[in-house]
Formats: C-alpha cells, structure tokens, sequence
C-alpha cells in the first residue's frame, strides 16, 4: 500500500458516506486508508477534514474533499406500495361469521 508521501499533490480525495446503524455517519475515503465517523453533518465536515489533513503531508492536501452519500433501501419486488404485503395479507384473510 503506497503512502501519503507518494500521492505527491492530489486534485481531491473522495469520501462513502453512509448513515450508521446506530446514528450519525461513517466515511470511508476511497483509495486511501482514512475513515472517520460522525453523529450530524457539521461534525461530519469537521472530522473529515481534520482525518484529510491528519493522513497527508502539508502541501500534500487535496484541494478538494468530496462526499458521496450512499443510502441502501430495501423494497419489495411485489409492487405493493406503502404497505408490506405482510399487512395486506392479513387485511385479506376471511373473517369468521362466529365471531
């Protein structure tokens, strides 16, 4: 793995981030081995740039520090909308005439 001396001057650095199972925020830098995490996006911005400058050399420093938000959703393949079919299901099951 080559160093942060040897990236000589980088154009930018480019950040996942990813919102945590427990709250806030992960980045992971792409190429480079710098993470960070955050709970909101102000100290998000913080803790990038200061994990950026932490990992490379001064005069070394990307002019630019790009995030790139990525959000997993899971959908379902049935079409159904606003409603699990789990909960439509059960809306259609018969109703006993004896109560």
């Amino acid at each position: 793995m080559s160093s942060p001396t040897e990236h000589g001057n980088l154009p930018e650095v480019i950040f996942l981030v990813e919102e945590a199972p427990e709250g806030g925020f992960t980045a992971r830098a792409l190429g480079e081995s710098i993470f960070t995490e955050a709970n909101g996006l102000a100290d998000l911005h913080d803790k990038v740039r200061d994990a950026v400058h932490c990992h490379f050399e001064e005069g070394n420093v990307p002019k630019v520090i790009r995030l790139h938000f990525v959000r997993e959703e899971v959908i379902s393949p049935s079409g159904f909308r606003g409603m699990s079919p789990v909960a439509i299901s059960r809306r259609l099951s018969p109703i006993s005439a004896t109560g």
